[in-house]
C-alpha cells in the first residue's frame, strides 16, 4: 500500500489554490466562461476544493488509525459487514463510480479483532482517492489482512456502477462485480459458500 502523509489545514489551500488556477485554464481551453458566466465563475475552486477534501481526501490523509483486540472470548466464527457504500472515482477518466462492499475475516482463537464499524473506514478510506476496482479490492483486503492479526482468512467483494461505462464509451449501464479471498475463504469451500450467502441474504 502507498503510504500517504498527513497534509495540514494550510497545505490543502495551498493545493486547492494552485489546483483552482490550473481548472480554471482548462475551462478556458474547452471554451467555458468561468470570468462572467455567473453559474461558473467559482467553478475552479469548487471543483478543487471537492477533490481535496471529498473525493481524493484520503490522498491528503494517513489510514485510519484501527485498535485490535485479543479474541478473548476465542469467538471462531466469521465477521462479516455488509451494505458498505462505496463511491469512488475511477483513475481512467475521473468520473465516479458507486456501489456497495461486502467484507469479512475469520479471527483466529489467538488472534485479533476489530470493531464492526472499522471497516466501513477501511473501505471508505480507500475509496476516496483515484482507483480501479480491482486495486480498491486488494488494497482493502491487504490492510485488514495485516489490521486483523492473526487472521485465519480475509473476504472482500465489490459491487458497482460506473459512470465512465455509462456516460461515455458504449454507454451503456452495467455492474462491476470484484472479489478477493485469502486463506480460508480461497481454500474452504464450506468458508467461501458462508460469505457468499450472507451476501445473498442481504439483496
Amino acid at each position: 500500500m502507498k503510504e500517504f502523509k498527513q497534509y495540514s489545514p494550510e497545505e490543502k489551500e495551498k493545493i486547492i489554490e494552485e489546483a483552482s488556477k490550473h481548472y480554471y485554464n482548462f475551462m478556458k481551453t474547452l471554451g467555458l466562461n468561468p470570468d462572467s458566466n455567473p453559474h461558473e465563475m467559482d467553478t475552479p475552486r469548487r471543483v478543487s476544493k471537492s477533490f481535496v477534501n471529498d473525493l481524493i481526501k484520503s490522498r491528503f490523509n494517513e489510514p485510519p488509525k484501527i485498535t485490535a483486540f485479543s479474541n478473548t472470548d476465542k469467538y471462531d466464527g466469521m465477521v462479516f459487514q455488509g451494505d458498505i457504500t462505496v463511491k469512488s472515482i475511477c483513475s481512467h477518466h475521473h468520473l465516479p463510480f458507486v456501489g456497495t462492499a461486502y467484507v469479512a475475516y475469520l479471527p483466529a482463537p489467538d488472534g485479533k479483532v476489530i470493531g464492526l464499524s472499522k471497516l466501513n473506514r477501511v473501505v471508505d478510506y480507500f475509496c476516496r482517492m483515484p482507483q480501479v476496482q480491482e486495486n480498491l479490492t486488494m488494497q482493502i483486503t491487504d490492510y485488514l489482512d495485516k489490521t486483523c492479526e492473526g487472521n485465519l482468512g480475509i473476504a472482500v467483494m465489490i459491487k458497482a456502477a460506473h459512470q465512465c461505462a455509462c456516460l461515455r464509451g458504449i454507454q451503456h449501464d452495467s455492474t462491476m462485480i470484484t472479489s478477493k479471498l485469502t486463506g480460508a475463504f480461497k481454500e474452504e469451500s464450506a468458508v467461501r459458500n458462508e460469505f457468499y450467502n450472507f451476501v445473498k441474504n442481504l439483496k
